[in-house]
Protein backbone atom coordinates (compact mmCIF):
# COMPACT_ATOMS: atom_id res chain seq x y z
CA UNK A 1 0.00 0.00 0.00
CA UNK A 2 2.59 2.11 0.83
CA UNK A 3 4.79 1.57 -2.48
CA UNK A 4 1.76 2.24 -4.44
CA UNK A 5 1.20 5.62 -2.54
CA UNK A 6 4.57 6.53 -3.10
CA UNK A 7 4.66 5.82 -7.07
CA UNK A 8 1.73 7.38 -7.27
CA UNK A 9 3.30 10.46 -5.57
CA UNK A 10 5.95 10.23 -7.51
CA UNK A 11 3.95 9.84 -10.96
CA UNK A 12 2.31 13.36 -9.88
CA UNK A 13 5.44 15.01 -8.96
CA UNK A 14 6.77 14.31 -12.89
CA UNK A 15 3.57 15.16 -14.46
CA UNK A 16 3.74 18.42 -12.44
CA UNK A 17 5.53 20.66 -14.63
CA UNK A 18 3.37 19.84 -17.54
CA UNK A 19 0.40 20.31 -15.62
CA UNK A 20 1.68 23.43 -14.36
CA UNK A 21 2.70 24.50 -18.27
CA UNK A 22 -0.82 23.06 -19.33
CA UNK A 23 -2.70 25.16 -16.59
CA UNK A 24 -0.54 28.45 -17.94
CA UNK A 25 -1.26 27.56 -21.57
CA UNK A 26 -4.78 27.73 -20.42
CA UNK A 27 -5.26 30.43 -18.67
CA UNK A 28 -3.11 32.50 -21.40
CA UNK A 29 -5.81 31.61 -23.91
CA UNK A 30 -8.89 32.19 -21.55
CA UNK A 31 -6.98 35.97 -20.89
CA UNK A 32 -6.36 36.20 -25.07
CA UNK A 33 -9.69 35.31 -25.92
CA UNK A 34 -11.48 37.95 -23.68
CA UNK A 35 -9.00 40.87 -25.25
CA UNK A 36 -9.85 39.64 -28.85
CA UNK A 37 -13.48 39.46 -27.93
CA UNK A 38 -13.39 42.81 -26.94
CA UNK A 39 -11.13 44.46 -29.39
CA UNK A 40 -13.93 42.46 -32.07
CA UNK A 41 -16.73 43.88 -30.19
CA UNK A 42 -15.22 47.65 -30.27
CA UNK A 43 -14.42 47.25 -34.26
CA UNK A 44 -17.88 46.09 -34.87
CA UNK A 45 -19.94 48.48 -33.29
CA UNK A 46 -17.47 51.30 -34.81
CA UNK A 47 -18.70 49.87 -38.15
CA UNK A 48 -22.21 50.00 -36.92
CA UNK A 49 -22.79 46.16 -36.90
CA UNK A 50 -25.87 44.61 -35.56
CA UNK A 51 -26.01 43.58 -31.34
CA UNK A 52 -26.78 40.02 -32.75
CA UNK A 53 -23.65 39.62 -35.46
CA UNK A 54 -21.70 41.29 -32.60
CA UNK A 55 -21.92 39.04 -30.07
CA UNK A 56 -22.08 35.96 -32.34
CA UNK A 57 -18.59 36.94 -34.01
CA UNK A 58 -17.76 37.96 -30.47
CA UNK A 59 -18.24 34.16 -28.57
CA UNK A 60 -17.08 32.32 -31.88
CA UNK A 61 -14.04 34.00 -31.03
CA UNK A 62 -13.99 33.88 -27.67
CA UNK A 63 -14.37 29.75 -27.97
CA UNK A 64 -12.27 29.36 -30.96
CA UNK A 65 -9.07 31.10 -28.80
CA UNK A 66 -10.16 28.44 -25.62
CA UNK A 67 -10.54 25.50 -27.60
CA UNK A 68 -6.79 25.78 -29.36
CA UNK A 69 -5.84 26.68 -25.86
CA UNK A 70 -7.30 23.43 -24.17
CA UNK A 71 -5.67 21.57 -27.49
CA UNK A 72 -2.38 22.55 -27.22
CA UNK A 73 -2.24 22.37 -23.07
CA UNK A 74 -3.48 18.51 -23.84
CA UNK A 75 -1.03 18.04 -26.40
CA UNK A 76 1.36 18.24 -23.06
CA UNK A 77 0.27 14.70 -22.17
CA UNK A 78 -1.13 12.29 -25.32
CA UNK A 79 -0.62 13.42 -29.36
CA UNK A 80 -3.78 14.47 -29.95
CA UNK A 81 -3.50 14.11 -33.44
CA UNK A 82 -6.65 11.16 -33.30
CA UNK A 83 -8.58 13.50 -31.42
CA UNK A 84 -7.95 16.18 -33.98
CA UNK A 85 -9.11 14.05 -36.96
CA UNK A 86 -11.84 12.99 -35.43
CA UNK A 87 -13.38 16.92 -34.86
CA UNK A 88 -12.25 17.31 -38.69
CA UNK A 89 -14.43 14.20 -39.64
CA UNK A 90 -17.03 15.42 -37.63
CA UNK A 91 -16.99 19.38 -38.27
CA UNK A 92 -16.86 18.37 -42.26
CA UNK A 93 -19.82 16.43 -41.89
CA UNK A 94 -21.77 19.01 -40.27
CA UNK A 95 -20.41 21.93 -42.55
CA UNK A 96 -21.62 19.66 -45.81
CA UNK A 97 -24.93 19.69 -43.95
CA UNK A 98 -24.98 23.08 -43.11
CA UNK A 99 -23.16 24.52 -46.34
CA UNK A 100 -25.92 26.81 -47.21
CA UNK A 101 -26.10 28.52 -44.00
CA UNK A 102 -22.16 29.13 -43.71
CA UNK A 103 -21.76 30.03 -46.90
CA UNK A 104 -24.13 32.79 -46.40
CA UNK A 105 -23.09 33.28 -42.61
CA UNK A 106 -19.45 33.94 -43.91
CA UNK A 107 -20.44 35.79 -46.40
CA UNK A 108 -22.19 38.09 -43.85
CA UNK A 109 -18.54 37.99 -41.77
CA UNK A 110 -16.79 39.46 -45.01
CA UNK A 111 -19.52 41.95 -45.24
CA UNK A 112 -19.10 43.77 -42.03
CA UNK A 113 -15.00 43.33 -42.48
CA UNK A 114 -14.84 45.36 -45.99
CA UNK A 115 -18.09 47.55 -45.04
CA UNK A 116 -19.20 48.41 -48.12
CA UNK A 117 -22.48 50.00 -46.84
CA UNK A 118 -23.54 50.08 -43.51
CA UNK A 119 -27.37 49.93 -42.24
CA UNK A 120 -28.83 53.49 -43.37
CA UNK A 121 -27.36 53.48 -46.84
CA UNK A 122 -28.83 53.75 -49.84
CA UNK A 123 -27.64 50.82 -52.28
CA UNK A 124 -28.31 48.98 -55.60
CA UNK A 125 -28.00 45.74 -56.50
CA UNK A 126 -28.83 43.22 -59.04
CA UNK A 127 -32.76 44.81 -60.06
CA UNK A 128 -33.24 46.06 -56.22
CA UNK A 129 -32.44 49.46 -54.51
CA UNK A 130 -33.53 50.93 -51.94
CA UNK A 131 -32.27 51.79 -48.16
CA UNK A 132 -30.40 48.84 -46.12
CA UNK A 133 -32.20 47.61 -43.06
CA UNK A 134 -30.08 45.83 -41.07
CA UNK A 135 -27.27 43.51 -41.33
CA UNK A 136 -28.30 39.85 -39.77
CA UNK A 137 -25.88 36.68 -39.83
CA UNK A 138 -27.21 35.15 -42.88
CA UNK A 139 -29.33 37.97 -44.46
CA UNK A 140 -29.34 41.82 -45.13
CA UNK A 141 -32.88 43.36 -45.24
CA UNK A 142 -33.06 46.29 -47.87
CA UNK A 143 -36.32 48.53 -48.09
CA UNK A 144 -36.85 49.74 -51.99
CA UNK A 145 -37.90 53.07 -52.80
CA UNK A 146 -41.47 52.00 -53.47
CA UNK A 147 -42.02 50.26 -49.94
CA UNK A 148 -41.16 46.92 -50.39
CA UNK A 149 -39.00 44.56 -47.69
CA UNK A 150 -36.77 42.30 -49.67
CA UNK A 151 -34.22 39.83 -47.82
CA UNK A 152 -31.41 39.12 -50.23
CA UNK A 153 -28.90 36.23 -48.50
CA UNK A 154 -25.46 37.96 -47.93
CA UNK A 155 -23.96 35.09 -50.49
CA UNK A 156 -25.92 36.34 -53.22
CA UNK A 157 -25.19 39.85 -51.89
CA UNK A 158 -21.63 39.46 -51.66
CA UNK A 159 -21.32 37.97 -55.32
CA UNK A 160 -23.29 40.23 -57.06
CA UNK A 161 -21.99 44.49 -58.15
CA UNK A 162 -23.12 47.15 -55.13
CA UNK A 163 -23.52 50.39 -56.07
CA UNK A 164 -23.47 52.29 -52.78
CA UNK A 165 -25.42 55.60 -53.48
CA UNK A 166 -24.91 57.27 -50.30
CA UNK A 167 -21.20 57.23 -50.18
CA UNK A 168 -21.21 59.46 -53.55
CA UNK A 169 -20.55 62.76 -52.98
CA UNK A 170 -21.96 63.62 -55.94
CA UNK A 171 -24.24 62.60 -58.79
CA UNK A 172 -24.74 62.90 -62.57
CA UNK A 173 -27.99 63.71 -63.67
CA UNK A 174 -29.05 63.49 -66.84
CA UNK A 175 -32.48 64.99 -68.31
CA UNK A 176 -33.70 64.98 -72.41
CA UNK A 177 -35.15 67.91 -73.46
CA UNK A 178 -37.31 68.31 -76.99
CA UNK A 179 -37.40 71.73 -78.90
CA UNK A 180 -39.20 72.28 -81.81
CA UNK A 181 -37.79 72.58 -84.73
CA UNK A 182 -38.11 76.13 -86.02
CA UNK A 183 -36.38 77.27 -82.50
CA UNK A 184 -32.87 78.76 -81.99
CA UNK A 185 -30.57 75.59 -80.65
CA UNK A 186 -28.14 77.99 -78.99
CA UNK A 187 -30.82 80.45 -77.14
CA UNK A 188 -32.41 76.79 -76.06
CA UNK A 189 -28.90 75.34 -74.52
CA UNK A 190 -28.65 79.08 -72.85
CA UNK A 191 -32.03 79.24 -71.73
CA UNK A 192 -31.08 75.11 -69.85
CA UNK A 193 -27.75 76.76 -68.73
CA UNK A 194 -29.10 79.24 -66.89
CA UNK A 195 -32.00 77.14 -65.63
CA UNK A 196 -28.89 74.75 -63.62
CA UNK A 197 -28.26 77.82 -61.90
CA UNK A 198 -31.26 77.69 -59.45
CA UNK A 199 -31.19 73.94 -58.77
CA UNK A 200 -30.25 72.92 -55.68
CA UNK A 201 -26.29 71.55 -55.18
CA UNK A 202 -25.69 72.07 -58.39
CA UNK A 203 -21.35 72.20 -59.71
CA UNK A 204 -20.62 74.55 -61.66
CA UNK A 205 -17.16 72.27 -62.13
CA UNK A 206 -17.56 69.64 -63.98
CA UNK A 207 -19.60 72.02 -66.57
CA UNK A 208 -22.25 70.59 -67.57
CA UNK A 209 -22.78 69.08 -71.06
CA UNK A 210 -25.61 69.91 -73.54
CA UNK A 211 -25.94 67.63 -76.71
CA UNK A 212 -28.35 67.70 -79.52
CA UNK A 213 -28.99 64.21 -79.87
CA UNK A 214 -31.34 63.37 -82.57
CA UNK A 215 -34.11 64.42 -85.11
CA UNK A 216 -37.14 63.86 -82.98
CA UNK A 217 -40.76 63.25 -84.64
CA UNK A 218 -41.99 66.51 -83.43
CA UNK A 219 -38.43 68.52 -82.67
CA UNK A 220 -34.71 68.10 -81.72
CA UNK A 221 -33.92 65.73 -78.86
CA UNK A 222 -31.37 67.93 -76.61
CA UNK A 223 -29.56 65.76 -73.70
CA UNK A 224 -28.56 67.52 -70.38
CA UNK A 225 -25.74 66.24 -67.96
CA UNK A 226 -25.14 68.35 -65.14
CA UNK A 227 -23.38 66.96 -61.68
CA UNK A 228 -24.57 68.20 -58.19
CA UNK A 229 -23.52 67.94 -54.67
CA UNK A 230 -25.11 65.21 -52.38
CA UNK A 231 -24.29 66.85 -49.35
CA UNK A 232 -26.48 69.95 -50.01
CA UNK A 233 -29.47 68.13 -51.83
CA UNK A 234 -30.69 64.83 -53.17
CA UNK A 235 -30.99 63.30 -56.27
CA UNK A 236 -34.97 63.39 -56.75
CA UNK A 237 -34.92 66.73 -55.55
CA UNK A 238 -32.13 68.06 -57.79
CA UNK A 239 -34.24 66.78 -60.75
CA UNK A 240 -37.30 68.14 -59.65
CA UNK A 241 -36.07 71.50 -59.70
CA UNK A 242 -34.35 71.19 -62.30
CA UNK A 243 -37.12 70.26 -64.75
CA UNK A 244 -39.39 73.08 -63.09
CA UNK A 245 -36.56 75.41 -64.08
CA UNK A 246 -36.20 74.37 -67.60
CA UNK A 247 -39.77 75.18 -68.49
CA UNK A 248 -39.95 78.06 -66.45
CA UNK A 249 -36.81 79.31 -68.57
CA UNK A 250 -38.31 78.22 -71.47
CA UNK A 251 -41.46 79.79 -71.07
CA UNK A 252 -39.69 83.00 -69.93
CA UNK A 253 -37.42 82.85 -73.37
CA UNK A 254 -40.39 81.97 -75.79
CA UNK A 255 -39.35 78.22 -76.53
CA UNK A 256 -41.58 75.38 -77.06
CA UNK A 257 -41.40 72.34 -75.81
CA UNK A 258 -43.24 70.36 -78.37
CA UNK A 259 -45.26 67.08 -78.37
CA UNK A 260 -47.16 64.68 -80.55
CA UNK A 261 -49.21 65.60 -83.38
CA UNK A 262 -50.80 64.26 -86.59
CA UNK A 263 -51.80 65.77 -89.33
CA UNK A 264 -54.47 64.27 -91.72
CA UNK A 265 -54.73 65.48 -94.97
CA UNK A 266 -57.97 64.61 -96.81
CA UNK A 267 -58.42 65.00 -100.93
CA UNK A 268 -61.44 65.26 -102.20
CA UNK A 269 -62.71 62.22 -104.08
CA UNK A 270 -63.10 62.60 -108.09
CA UNK A 271 -64.91 60.49 -110.59
CA UNK A 272 -66.50 57.21 -109.94
CA UNK A 273 -65.62 57.08 -106.74
CA UNK A 274 -67.51 60.71 -106.10
CA UNK A 275 -70.48 59.50 -108.14
CA UNK A 276 -70.76 56.92 -105.85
Amino acid sequence: MFQTIVYLWEQFLSLLPNLAFALLILLASIYLAKLVSRLLEGALKRREASVEITALLSMITRWTLIILGVITALQRFFDVTAFLTGLGIIGFSIGFALQDILKNFAAGVILLLQQPFKAGDSIEVSSFSGVVQAINIRTTELRTFDGRLVIIPNADLLANTIVNLTRADRRRIEIQVCVEYQSDLQLAQEALRTALQGVPGFLADPPPAIISETFGDSGINLRLYFWIDLSSTDLLQARDAAVKNIKAEFERRGLHIPYPTTTVILHPSTGSQANS
